[in-house]
């Protein structure tokens, strides 16, 4: 065969090994995406190995049973595909990037109309097991689905008490500027218990984070990313295009960047049973509410209430304000 041919043949086995490459990612990709979510939207982009995932409940935006059990089938649905995948090669992503497809909110936080309820029955098991499964999905988003993938939250509006407890859970946290993000628990004499105090603790010295979660201040990202919370900041309504241009100039080096996310949780971890724990902590610390700090709780669901309302007829209303 002459060289000529030889190259010939060479370049048709390389265009048929991508072909078969290509296909391959597809169906990992359809494995994931393809299980159908009422709460979650997922778009998989296998040519820029970034899976997008939207945030998009039913109902509220706060960590509902429904938008959790969706969260649990995804992150499921990724571990398994990744660990039956041929070869690393035709892994269908190598970033995951959760946003919100609710304008202004990224998540408000825990079902707070659910907690009055079981707490006014005096049901601790209903908490715990509330808290349970939130903080093992908490905990797939810390150990990145147990894949190697680095993972991130976009924050484009606000992200109060379990939804900033989520978005700290991933490697980084890119936000834009004007987003709000806070614990507000204290507020109805409660503190953050799905994750705050072993997150920030980690991000932040053990003073500083206590100072965080038992002031209940909303701050904005601006100040978090002064405070080394936020990873990157964002221009208002720039954040999508933050994330594309962050993946893209660090795509070729992601290794590295993988590699120091899995020392990261080595050196500092953040365990399962740690969560557990700081959740049992938390049930039993509700139960201890008066009714007078339920009524404050009330009152915070209905304000969630109204700003939700407010955004189905577009007027504006601050859950902050409240």
């Amino acid at each position: 065969m002459t060289s000529l041919g030889m190259k010939d043949e060479f370049a048709a086995r390389v265009r048929v090994a991508s072909a078969s490459g290509s296909l391959l990612k597809a169906q990992a990709a359809q494995a994931i995406s393809g299980i159908g979510y009422d709460n979650l939207r997922l778009e998989i982009d296998t040519l820029n190995a970034t899976c997008w995932c939207f945030m998009q409940p039913v109902d509220k935006p706060s960590y509902t049973h429904e938008l959790m059990h969706d969260i649990s089938r995804m992150q499921t649905a990724i571990t398994r595909t990744f660990a039956e995948l041929p070869e690393p090669a035709v892994a269908p992503f190598s970033w995951f990037v959760m946003a919100s497809a609710v304008p202004g909110i990224y998540n408000l936080g825990g079902d707070l109309g659910h907690f009055a309820q079981r707490i006014r029955s005096g049901d601790l098991d209903a908490m715990r097991r509330y808290g349970h499964v939130a903080v093992k999905a908490i905990h797939r988003n810390a150990v990145a689905f147990d894949s190697p993938i680095v993972t991130m939250a976009l924050v484009q509006g606000d992200a109060l008490g379990g939804g900033f407890e989520h978005a700290l859970s991933f490697d980084l946290i890119i936000a834009e500027r004007s987003a709000k993000m806070g614990l507000p628990e204290i507020l109805f004499n409660m503190f953050p218990g799905m994750g705050a105090y072993s997150f920030l603790s980690r991000r932040m010295d053990r003073k500083s984070a206590e100072a965080l979660i038992l002031s209940g201040r909303v701050h904005t990202a601006e100040e978090l990313h002064e405070m080394g919370v936020v990873d990157v900041l964002a221009e208002d309504g720039q954040g999508q295009q933050a994330a594309v241009e962050y993946i893209s100039r660090h795509n070729r080096k992601h290794n590295a960047h993988h590699a120091v996310y899995r020392a990261r949780r080595r050196v500092n971890p953040v365990t399962l049973d740690e969560l557990i724990d700081v959740v049992d902590i938390w049930a039993e610390a509700a139960l201890n509410l008066t009714e007078a700090d339920l009524r404050k709780m009330d009152r915070l669901c209905a304000a969630q209430n109204r700003r939700l309302a407010g955004l189905q007829s577009e007027v504006p209303i601050l859950v902050a304000a409240e």
